[in-house]
Parts: C-alpha cells; sequence; structure tokens
C-alpha cells in the first residue's frame, strides 16, 4: 500500500509538472509570439518616430531660410512703397547677407533679387552680359507662386558637389523678386545620421527623384530609380500611402520608412531587416534559454509551485492595479488633448465628468458603474478630434456645414472608444449625449429611455457645463439663467428625474462654484530693443485665441506696461543696448511674479546655467520657431494662477 501510494503520489506529481509543463509551454509560446510581434512594431515605431525627427530637422532648416526671406521680402516692400533708392535697398541686401552668411548660417550663401527693373546682389556676384533674371528659374517660380514664397528645384554644383537651392518671394508690386540661395551641406550632415543605429541608410530626394543628400555622398545628383527594385521602393515613397513597407533591394529584406516634406521632397531610411531585428532575435534566444531553465527550476523545486503561484497572482494584482492607474492617466491626457482644440472652454471634459459622477452618485449608482460614468464624461467629446479647429472656436454662429461637421463627433467618438474599451457603456456615452428626450436631438433621434441612462446622464452635465463655462461667442450665464434653461429642458431636451438632481445641485450650490473659472483674456508682454523681433512673435501668436502681444522695447517702456497692464507672461529679449534681460529679470522680480521666458540666439553653458540659477521660467531660442513658442507660450499660461 505504501508503494502503490507513493506511485500514486509520484504519477500524482508527474502528471501534474507535465500539465504545468504544457500549459507553460503554451503560455511562453504565446508570450513570446507577442512580445516578437509587440517589440516589431515597436522598432517600426521608433523608425516612424526616427524619420518624423529628422524630417522636423530638415523642415525647421529650410523654414529658418524661408523666415529669414519672409523678413528680409518685408523689409524690401516696405522700402520699396517709402520709394528708396536702389543704392539704399543693395547696402541692405548686402548688410542682410553678411549677417546672415556670420551670424546664422554660412550655407545662406547670398540674398539677391530683381527689383525696380534691376539684378541686385547682397554677395556682390556682377551677372555676365545678357543675364536676364526674369529668365531664370527663381524668378519664375516666384511669379508663379503669386507671392507665396517658394522653393525652387535644387540642383547640383558641378564644381562643389553641392546640392543648391533657392527660396523666392514676389513682392507686392508684382514685379520684384527676392531670393536666397542655400547650399544644404547642413541637409546633408543630417542625413548622415539617419542610419538607424548603423543599420541602414538615408537619403533624401524631391518629386522628380533628384537625390537631394545621401549617405554616400557619391549619389547625390542621381536621378532614382535606378532599377526595377528601386522603381518598386520609390513608387510606395510617392504614393505616401504607408510610413513603412518592407521591401527586397539588392536580395536583402529591407524596411524603408518615408515621410513627405517641404514642396514634395521626401525623406526616406532604408533599413536592412537583419540588422534591425537582430538584437530583438537575440533577446528572444536568452528568453529561450532562461526560461528552459526556469522549468528545470520549477520540476526540482515543484514543492514550492502553490507559493510560487501564489507570488504570481499577487504580482498579476498589482500589474492590474498599475495598468488600471495607466490607463487613467491615459484617459485623463486624451481628455485634456481634446479640451486643447478649444481655447475658451478648458478643462470642460474633467467637468462633465465631474457633474456626471455627481448625478450618479445621487442616483445611488454602483462604485463600478460611477467609474464607468465618469470615464465617459472624460471621453464623451473624444469625437472632437476629427473636427477642425477653426470650426470649434469659431466666435460667431456656424454654417449649416460648419455645424455638419460638429454633428459627426458623436458618431467619430463612439467609434474610437469601442476599439479603445471593453465596456461599450462609454462608447454609448460618447455616441448618444446629444440626443433629446422629445427624439429632436442627434444623431439617431432617440427618444425617452430608448437613449442609454449614460448618455442621458451625460447630456445633462454636458448641457449645464456649455451654459456655466465661457465660449467663443459669449461669456459663462449666470447661475438664474442655467437653472431657468435647465428647468425649462425637463421632458423636452432632458430625463426628468436626471434634470431634478441637477436642480437639487444647482439649489445647494450658492456661491455657483460649479462654473469654469477661468479667465480667458491674456496679456503678453513682449520685450525687444528690435520692432522687426516682436512683429515676429505677434505674426507667431496672432492666430491664437485671447492673447493679447504688447510691446517694450527698453526698461522704461516695460514697467510702463507692467503697471498699467494684468500681464500674464513676459518674452524677454537677453540683448538689449539699455540693459541686460538677466539684470532687467531681476529687477521684475522685485515687483512682479509673473513668469518669464528669456528670447536668445545664445546656447551656451554658461547662459541656461544662468537661467536655471535665476529661476527664469524657460527660454526661446532665436530665431523663433512657431510651433514652439506658441506651444511654450500656451503651457505656461495654462499651468499659471488662472490658466488659459
Amino acid at each position: 500500500m505504501f508503494k502503490n501510494s507513493n506511485n500514486n503520489v509520484i504519477n500524482h506529481l508527474v502528471t501534474t509538472i507535465s500539465l504545468i509543463f504544457i500549459l507553460m509551454a503554451l503560455m511562453l509560446v504565446y508570450i513570446f509570439t507577442s512580445f516578437y510581434r509587440s517589440s516589431s512594431n515597436n522598432i517600426m515605431g521608433l523608425g516612424v518616430s526616427n524619420i518624423n525627427s529628422q524630417a522636423t530637422m530638415i523642415e525647421n532648416y529650410i523654414n529658418k531660410g524661408q523666415d529669414i526671406l519672409w523678413v528680409t521680402a518685408d523689409t524690401v516692400n516696405y522700402m520699396l512703397e517709402s520709394n528708396m533708392s536702389e543704392e539704399e535697398i543693395l547696402h541692405f541686401l548686402q548688410k542682410e547677407t553678411n549677417k546672415v552668411e556670420n551670424e546664422i548660417d554660412d550655407n545662406f550663401t547670398g540674398i539677391y533679387g530683381y527689383i525696380n527693373g534691376e539684378y541686385i546682389d547682397g554677395s556682390g556676384w556682377i551677372p555676365p552680359e545678357g543675364y536676364a533674371p526674369k529668365e531664370r528659374v527663381w524668378y519664375e517660380a516666384a511669379v508663379a507662386a503669386g507671392g507665396k514664397a517658394t522653393i525652387v528645384a535644387p540642383y547640383l554644383d558641378a564644381q562643389t558637389n553641392t546640392i543648391m537651392i533657392s527660396i523666392s518671394e514676389l513682392l507686392s508690386d508684382g514685379e520684384s523678386v527676392i531670393s536666397l540661395d542655400i547650399a544644404l551641406n547642413e541637409v546633408q550632415s543630417i542625413t548622415e545620421s539617419m542610419t538607424m543605429g548603423d543599420k541602414g541608410y538615408g537619403f533624401i530626394m524631391d518629386k522628380t527623384g533628384l537625390v537631394v543628400a545621401h549617405l554616400d555622398e557619391s549619389e547625390k545628383g542621381k536621378i532614382y530609380p535606378k532599377n526595377d527594385e528601386q522603381r518598386v521602393m520609390i513608387d510606395k515613397i510617392m504614393n505616401g500611402d504607408e510610413e513603412h513597407f518592407s521591401i527586397s533591394l539588392d536580395g536583402k529584406k529591407c524596411t524603408v520608412f518615408s515621410r513627405q516634406i517641404v514642396d514634395d521632397w521626401y525623406v526616406v531610411i532604408v533599413a536592412d531587416n537583419t540588422k534591425l531585428m537582430m538584437e530583438l532575435r537575440r533577446q528572444l534566444f536568452i528568453c529561450i534559454l532562461v526560461s528552459v531553465l526556469v522549468f528545470v527550476i520549477i520540476v526540482i523545486y515543484s514543492s514550492i509551485f502553490a507559493r510560487n503561484i501564489a507570488r504570481s497572482r499577487k504580482k498579476e494584482k498589482e500589474s492590474r492595479e498599475k495598468l488600471d492607474r495607466v490607463n487613467m492617466n491615459i484617459i485623463r491626457s486624451l481628455a485634456y488633448t481634446i479640451d486643447a482644440k478649444d481655447r475658451y472652454t478648458s478643462g470642460h471634459s474633467q467637468r462633465v465628468a465631474e457633474y456626471s459622477l455627481a448625478l450618479a452618485q445621487r442616483m445611488g449608482k454602483s462604485e463600478e458603474d460611477q467609474k464607468i460614468i465618469y470615464y465617459a464624461g472624460l471621453l464623451h467629446d473624444v469625437g472632437k478630434i476629427r473636427v477642425p479647429e477653426s470650426v470649434i472656436n469659431k466666435p460667431g454662429k456656424l454654417s449649416e456645414e460648419e455645424f455638419d461637421q460638429i454633428r459627426i463627433h458623436p458618431i467619430s467618438g463612439y467609434h474610437i472608444l469601442r476599439d479603445i474599451h471593453e465596456d461599450e457603456r462609454i462608447g454609448y456615452g460618447a455616441k448618444y449625449h446629444h440626443e433629446r428626450y422629445d427624439g429632436t436631438g442627434y444623431p439617431n433621434g432617440l427618444v425617452g429611455d430608448n437613449i442609454p441612462e449614460i448618455a442621458r446622464i451625460i447630456g445633462v452635465a454636458d448641457a449645464y457645463d456649455a451654459m456655466a463655462s465661457n465660449r467663443s461667442y459669449r461669456n459663462a450665464l449666470s447661475q438664474d439663467t442655467v437653472r431657468a434653461e435647465i428647468e425649462k429642458g425637463k421632458g423636452r431636451q432632458f430625463d426628468p428625474e436626471i434634470a431634478d438632481i441637477m436642480l437639487r445641485m444647482i439649489d445647494e450650490d450658492k456661491e455657483y462654484r460649479m462654473c469654469q473659472t477661468d479667465i480667458n483674456h491674456k496679456d503678453i508682454l513682449v520685450v525687444d530693443d528690435e520692432l522687426m523681433n516682436i512683429k515676429m512673435v505677434e505674426r507667431i501668436l496672432k492666430d491664437t485665441a485671447s492673447i493679447n502681444v504688447i510691446r517694450a522695447m527698453n526698461k522704461e517702456e516695460t514697467f510702463d506696461a507692467l503697471e498699467k497692464n494684468d500681464i500674464s507672461l513676459i518674452l524677454l529679449d537677453l540683448k538689449m543696448p539699455d540693459i541686460d534681460g538677466f539684470e532687467l529679470f531681476k529687477l521684475i522680480r522685485e515687483q512682479y511674479s509673473v513668469p518669464v521666458v528669456l528670447m536668445t540666439a545664445e546656447r551656451s553653458v554658461e547662459t541656461i546655467h544662468m537661467i536655471s540659477e535665476l529661476g527664469i521660467d524657460d527660454y526661446l531660442t532665436k530665431p523663433l520657431n512657431a510651433f514652439i513658442t506658441k506651444e511654450m507660450v500656451y503651457g505656461i499660461i495654462k499651468s499659471g494662477r488662472n490658466g488659459l
């Protein structure tokens, strides 16, 4: 009996270990498969991120040239309108050419143009006899662009093996043209770094197939495609249907990442798949060895299997809780992204979620239901991602076509949410929160209790916040007006029972705390001794809602503006004739706590250290990048006491 008992134990143990082995083997196969797929996707994502980053650098470089040309053209237009002489204009172009080459970028090789019927060159180049500016490509391209800065097709300088481009702009008189020549040496340098960690190579070509820059400089100036394999690759790149795709080149399986940038140029990285996946496969091999070792350990220490399972379950629970926290942060970030499209209704999704949660609590909903309703409130407007900002922020009455664009956001939101959350009620909250209790709402015209309850709750909360918040066309309504509208909408727009709960919440809110407290209007003080720099900031921020730029060109004007206005942010130039930017900052801090962002062309460690040491909020590098400037301004104001 003892022997049989031992045999039974051994048999059970063997059976148990075998079952565990099979189950874990299947689990590991699944994990490795998922890991490989996920890691491959991550590698592709890194490739896309890399190509986007490099493309952005190149675009910024070209945009810097366009900005320089824009400023120059604006000044020459002014000089023409002021009837200044050709000698004065030539002197200005010579000065700007010297400044650009010596202070900004020596690859910007000259500013020249056809002005008042004469060719003028800031670099001092004298054209040969018979030179006809109006027959040159840079002139014809500018005329064809009709007053917009345009990039002339690149060409290879045979003497220097340098790819050159020209940026040209037609002036306001309809005949004069200003142009800037750029040697693409910096673009070549950027291209040489596009190797995906020595796993590939990068190149840039224009829409004609001309290679503008290449890791292998001998390829510059060639026209692609050169063979059938390249033809397939180039066709896919120019079609632009995919951010990355696989293809065979020279007998090797490769992945091609591409992005279209300014004037139909294409930034391309070609990576060898063997090298690209080598590290991933090595890690998988190590994981398999480790897994085998784990199985051996499980067999040897099977007696402690139960305890290991308990520990695994505990870790799994902690992972789920951590995942829940991550999901909540993602949902909040998504809601913030949605609200950021409408600068007038900052925090709308958060407030709707809080009002919806308060309604759910008073309705006696379970904690799980309350969580789902709160999530749905945060995400009810996610479909507005599809709606243009110009429509969302339009101050006046919407046209029928624009209102149709607004009407699609519940449908868009529903199809987004149905794929990212397992509880379908969150999608229903987005889809049906604009339905009306009497059936006159959209998108489906549902009536009464046919409208999902979660949407009826959010519908009341959303309508309340819309009235109690600032809009692009009006300020928040008074509490009495809001209450009267909720009362009037019972049984028509709103579920009567839910509306009654909201009315009780309004009655209990004696100090009208349930409303948007943000102050929309923001004054930004730009301090710079050069008017052109101030105008550049004004140009960058001109379309940013509720931001008013106030000028100051010296210390006296700065303190005068601070005394007369409620300044939310100061953009302060570092180098000014009457006072150093750091010293002016110290004087400002003695009286005012307003955030300050330094504007400087300095990039030294000492300057950055001084900015940090003085407690300056941030700094912008000249020449200013429009996107970075707007985002920094918005971010600092958003995090301030009043918010935007």
